[in-house]
């Protein structure tokens, strides 16, 4: 259980916990905290709990009889023994609390509390204005209230809360642009409602952005656009079906046109939307997920990922296909893995493009080791070549265009094997055994 996941308040409350310990009573305080969120974690009640109103036993102020003894002992001392006296009894109570350093601890709570709230103010996790919203009112406690910021002038009406916003607040950007398109540009200082479309006309662009797309419109536009609708919906802090919606339409197009940075991107912020409860094709994208582990051959995280998955979502088709084709690719199945190529469901094979030249170069290196010779026709087949030609150039590409008829035509050409062994292990050691980096890449 990774903190980096746990809601703000929870963060904000472990602060204020962590600045009210002492060296008197660290070690039972941290033991409480430590079982608190763990059964919080077990109950899956991180996200619903009201952790401003949870108490930790250990911190709570002990008049000690130490103490008592004291301070009976210290006005019952005469004023010439009375610094002895006051040494000893201190000495005998050395476990106890010194109570004048508590307006230092509360300055350390508050400066915790200073330190998150940057995040704070990122995080859209507030749970009383998705109350508002039918559609995910299911993800919180429905007897948990809307907390509301504090105001400077006191107290004041709070305007009506946005049932799409997360933790709404009077703070929050509502924008008055009404263009349909605008082209991305990196904030550099605090947006301006003027300059940011509401949520009204943001639906309109995507629509209208899915037509231009249909229609073929340069990816170059369509990619500025997409960014800065989500930007758009970053600023205004809208996190709903519809913010998933257009983070998914963006990740397919950039994979369509092998655009790996920005659906990196997107692929990054649907994870942790998904993990909020908000619906999308979760199925599809961890789908992806699994195959993007692959091509960077991160076997160690990709372990931890599918290990993480639910026995419902592994019968799911994109899934169970993805770890087919894991499973494929540890066991050195190339058969398997080009015919799972061939039918990758939703859009698996532009993922599994990034990764299928290297596969192709493996199994080559295998059928030169088992055959003396074999015809073209036979490798365009099995490893899952669109054409010969594509085949005969993908072998002289990689040094190993040795045909015992190289005059012949394509449909008749016999690779020689054994001449073309040692060059493909050559081009596989060169080119596919180094470390893969993928930009953006979660």
């Amino acid at each position: 259980m990774s903190s980096e996941t746990w809601p703000p308040q929870l963060k904000d409350w472990v602060a204020k916990c962590l600045g009210q310990m002492t060296d008197a009573n660290r070690n039972e305080a941290q033991a409480e905290l430590r079982k608190v969120i763990s059964d919080a974690f077990s109950s899956s009640s991180l996200w619903t709990t009201d952790w401003e109103g949870v108490q930790l036993q250990s911190l709570l102020p002990k008049q000690s009889t130490a103490y008592t003894s004291l301070k009976r002992k210290l006005h019952e001392t005469s004023p010439i023994n009375t610094k002895k006296a006051k040494k000893s009894a201190l000495k005998n109570a050395g476990s106890l609390q010194d109570f004048s350093d508590q307006a230092a601890l509360n300055r350390r709570a508050e400066r915790f509390q200073r330190e998150h709230e940057i995040e704070r103010q990122k995080t859209y996790v507030g749970q009383a204005s998705l109350k508002a919203n039918n559609r995910t009112s299911h993800l919180f406690n429905g007897n948990q209230s809307r907390s509301i910021s504090p105001s400077p002038f006191g107290n004041v009406d709070e305007p009506e809360g946005d049932p799409n916003v997360p933790n709404w607040d009077r703070y929050t950007i509502v924008g008055t642009c009404q263009e349909l398109f605008k082209d991305y540009l990196r904030l550099t200082s605090e947006p301006k409602p003027e300059q940011i479309r509401p949520y009204s006309v943001l639906q309109r662009t995507l629509l209208e952005l899915k037509n231009r797309w249909r229609q073929k419109s340069n990816y170059n536009w369509i990619c500025s656009q997409f960014k800065s609708l989500r930007q758009d919906l970053t600023v205004q802090r809208i996190k709903n079906e519809f913010t998933v919606n257009v983070y998914e339409i963006h990740a397919r197009m950039a994979l369509e046109v092998s655009d790996m940075v920005e659906y990196n991107q997107c692929q990054s912020m649907l994870k942790t939307l998904y993990e909020l409860g908000i619906p999308g094709k979760v199925e599809e994208f961890t789908a992806y997920r699994i195959l993007m582990l692959l091509h960077g051959r991160n076997r160690s995280e990709l372990n931890l990922y599918v290990g993480q998955l639910t026995p419902k979502q592994r019968t799911e088709t994109a899934i169970q296909h993805a770890l087919n084709v894991s499973r494929a690719l540890s066991m050195g199945n190339y058969h398997a893995f080009f015919e799972l190529y061939l039918n990758a469901p939703n859009m698996g094979a532009y993922i599994m493009d990034h990764f299928v030249a290297r596969e192709r170069v493996k199994a080559l290196i295998v059928i030169s080791k088992c055959y003396m010779k074999i015809p073209l026709s036979f490798i365009q087949n099995e490893l899952a070549f669109d054409t010969l030609e594509q085949a005969r150039e993908f072998l002289q590409e990689h040094n190993a265009g040795f045909f015992a008829n190289p005059n012949s035509p394509d449909s008749q050409k016999i690779l020689d094997c054994k001449p073309a062994a040692a060059p493909l292990a050559q081009v596989f050691e060169e080119k596919y055994t180094g470390k893969i980096r993928i930009k953006g890449a979660i």
